[in-house]
């Protein structure tokens, strides 16, 4: 049997270097916060006055349903990149300050 390319790869790249840590619960929480929070505002002052007749519970799922996903699948992933670059460009400058 052979190796897979995958391996093949690994085996002439060296280790692959180890993945970052994850950020804490507290962060994970206040930049999906940071994410839901102008979504939120944005649905209600732009479909709020179309849904103002309607019963609560509908005008919340309508906008949950916008709102949820448009977070889930744009605005978390490039919220979490950019905690990432910050978080390396950080350690990148302790390493050096303790080199």
């Amino acid at each position: 049997m052979s190796p897979s390319s995958a391996q093949q790869a690994a085996a002439q790249n060296g280790p692959a270097a180890a993945p970052p840590p994850l950020p804490s619960i507290h962060v994970r929480a206040f930049i999906t916060w940071l994410a839901i929070f102008p979504l939120v505002s944005l649905g209600m002052l732009t479909i709020g006055p179309l849904m103002e007749s309607w019963h609560p519970v509908l005008r919340a799922f309508i906008l949950t349903l916008l709102v949820v996903p448009a977070a889930v699948y744009l605005v978390v992933p490039r919220l979490f990149a950019a905690y990432g670059v910050l978080a390396k460009r950080r350690a990148q400058l302790a390493a050096r300050k303790q080199s």
